[in-house]
């Protein structure tokens, strides 16, 4: 049992767990949208939560799992990932898989207790975040593909509550989608000339990583868009809107910390920077939704 926890402890390491909340936020939100369209009041709320959260975790747990599989041999010849703990040797193979096996399991069983539209998708939703991990070895597009993984939560959300989709929802998971590639982008400038070498496609080996950085601007300017649609397809208050603009003022701080002749701020502009842009825009939308019907 010690020997099983201590690489359940290293697989968890290895998917970086804690990254979960960067789309749990904005998944959060688009329920909290779908339960103010249920008047506040959808059947089985609490357990709804429950489940949107399991199944949020668990496939994102699958989809990294398999990703650190897939991509095991190309890590390995990385000098910036040869220390992932499949290629050092700290995680088997065989124990990723089980993992990615138990935790698809977990995320179907949760899309099944939610609703029947749920337990539908949920496949297909899981073949789109694994089929990710196999896209940066021939289509730039990538990073677009690695945003839809994440875009599908705010969605998938709205079902969970809501039991079918509304339209609407959709500028939300398109935010989500140009956000998660913007920032992907950004982070994969870091491996420029290993992706040049071994062939592997990516904006920055393509276009360059200047030109790659203008893309991820570019990509982040139509986020915003996306989010201000998003706020007038809802009819929100003066809070939604400074939501955005703390979003739009961390992006710039963001795309300030990274320069072409300088990718040393990277980690920086990746994992802090953008958890602060999911948890800040989540609580002004939630206190807005949540003002909204203290008001009615």
């Amino acid at each position: 049992m010690a020997s099983i926890f201590r690489r359940l402890r290293l697989t968890l390491e290895m998917i970086k767990f804690e990254h979960s909340v960067f789309a749990l936020p904005f998944a959060a939100t688009a329920a909290l949208l779908a339960i103010r369209e249920s008047n506040y009041a959808p059947p089985q709320l609490a357990w709804k939560l429950c489940w949107i959260l399991v199944a949020m975790v668990a496939a994102r747990s699958a989809a990294m799992a398999f990703n650190r599989v897939i991509d095991a041999g190309i890590d390995a010849k990385n000098p910036r990932t040869r220390s992932r703990h499949i290629p050092a040797g700290l995680v088997s193979t065989t124990f990723a898989w089980s993992f990615v096996a138990l935790t698809s399991l977990v995320f179907l069983l949760a899309a099944r207790a939610l609703n029947p539209l749920c337990f539908r998708l949920a496949p297909l939703a899981l073949a789109i975040v694994f089929f990710y991990s196999f896209t940066k070895r021939f289509t730039t597009a990538s990073h677009l593909v690695l945003g839809l993984c994440l875009g599908i939560a705010p969605a998938a959300a709205w079902i969970a509550v809501r039991g079918s989709l509304d339209p609407r929802i959709l500028w939300l998971t398109a935010a989500v989608m140009l956000w998660t590639a913007g920032f992907d982008i950004i982070y994969s400038c870091q491996d420029y000339e290993f992706d040049v070498q071994e062939g592997l496609f990516s904006y920055p080996s393509r276009f360059g990583i200047a030109a790659s950085l203008w893309i991820s601007r570019g990509f982040h300017a139509a986020m915003l868009v996306c989010l201000i649609a998003l706020e007038r397809a809802f009819d929100l208050g003066a809070l939604s809107v400074a939501g955005i603009a703390a979003v739009a003022a961390l992006l710039v701080y963001e795309h300030r910390l990274v320069k072409p002749n300088d990718l040393s701020r990277v980690n920086a502009a990746f994992f802090n920077v953008n958890g602060y842009v999911s948890v800040l825009f989540f609580l002004f939308w939630a206190a807005d939704i949540l003002l909204l019907r203290a008001g009615t």
